[in-house]
């Protein structure tokens, strides 16, 4: 998958969250972002990475948006490691 692909697919992904407003709550909560805040942070490609983070954090968001969207979930997985981040190991 190259970046763009991956910028795609975590942009489509927080518009998906958008759409959930105890889901978006969630995120904007974490992130410490006010909703107006989204249209432009959603062109940082390492706030981009944060979205697909958060959103595989919990798997049944993380399944729920994968069937919506039509996509194999493992290609949340692909497309995070190609954000900024995203090869960062993982220690637990």
């Amino acid at each position: 998958m190259k970046t763009e692909a991956a910028e795609a697919l975590a942009a489509q992904a927080l518009a998906w969250m958008a759409r959930d407003d105890e889901l978006v709550g969630r995120f904007l909560a974490s992130t410490g972002a006010a909703p107006g805040d989204l249209a432009q942070a959603a062109g940082d490609p390492a706030f981009l990475g944060f979205v697909l983070d958060f959103l595989m954090a919990d798997e049944e968001s993380a399944r729920a948006f994968a069937e919506a969207e039509r996509l194999p979930p493992e290609m949340l997985r692909t497309a995070r490691a190609r954000l900024p981040g995203g090869m960062t190991p993982e220690w637990t």
